[in-house]
């Protein structure tokens, strides 16, 4: 593994932690405890201390888990060459505040790349970098310049725009299609990951196995069901809104409810268009 820093000195942002022990650790973690509980995730993060320790990890589970003192960073990817976490301090940094190069020889098992950090807390912004062949038509566009959400991160960073142009893998001023990578680097970009612990126990919960002659599905979307203050629940436009109404879904005879869609995206595209004016 090889570890080394951004090529700018990032400020340190509030709540970063530095290697502290006794008494002083205890203070340190409350107050990560207090940050956590008041502010949204992607608004903060708590960045490592520069005595992190790396170890090389284990490929399961994927994506990021907490694991000890630390967090295993788990990435599925069959035909990469190269693979890169990157630490950022703040959801617009164009440039990573740490980054870990992980070796194939130790940090790969299989298919998939892995690597234990030390110190990472709830709210750190990670992205990955993928190197690997660029051949279009046989499936291939690996672009180191680009930087990779984990399919499996629980959540990510907002953008104040979406902008498509920058994630293209491919250079769209050449004629010839995508047959020449972009070297257009995107991490200013892109959202990043956020590394959260906030794992649902389900504990002794089953299905209510309602038969089909009785389902009655309620088609919805998270953030538009309760934005509006007509809703008039405590947690608009999230999950937990949402589940303030499951009454509501009771009383109307629903028995499942069908979330369209779950993943983040651009809520102001709209690829509808009206059939009788085309707009």
């Amino acid at each position: 593994m090889k570890e080394s820093k951004g090529s700018k000195r990032m400020r340190q942002p509030t709540g970063r932690m530095r290697s502290v022990s006794g008494q002083a650790a205890k203070k340190s973690r409350a107050a990560i405890s207090q940050i956590t509980s008041e502010r949204p995730l992607h608004e903060y993060v708590t960045a490592v201390s520069e005595r992190t320790d790396v170890r090389v990890g284990v490929p399961l589970p994927l994506g990021a888990y907490a694991r000890g003192a630390g967090v295993n960073f788990a990435f599925f990817s069959r035909h990469a060459s190269r693979v890169r976490l990157e630490l950022f301090d703040h959801p617009d940094d164009a440039t990573a505040a740490r980054v870990i190069e992980l070796n194939p020889a130790h940090n790969r098992t299989g298919d998939v790349w892995h690597v234990w950090v030390e110190g990472i807390r709830p709210g750190q912004l990670y992205a990955h970098r993928v190197d690997g062949p660029y051949e279009p038509k046989e499936g291939h566009r690996f672009n180191f310049n680009k930087l990779l959400l984990d399919p499996f991160a629980t959540a990510i960073s907002r953008l104040p725009a979406w902008e498509f142009g920058p994630a293209r893998g491919d250079d769209p001023s050449v004629p010839e299609g995508d047959s020449v990578p972009s070297t257009v680097d995107n991490a200013g970009a892109m959202p990043k990951c956020v590394f959260t612990q906030e794992h649902f126990h389900w504990h002794e919960d089953r299905p209510p196995k309602h038969p089909w002659s009785a389902t009655v599905i309620y088609e919805t979307h998270v953030r538009g069901f309760t934005i509006h203050p007509s809703s008039r629940v405590e947690h608009p436009g999230t999950y937990r809104g949402l589940m303030e109404k499951i009454s509501y879904f009771k009383e109307l005879g629903v028995t499942a409810v069908e979330l369209m869609p779950v993943q983040e995206f651009n809520e102001h595209q709209t690829l509808c268009s009206n059939p009788q004016t085309g707009q």
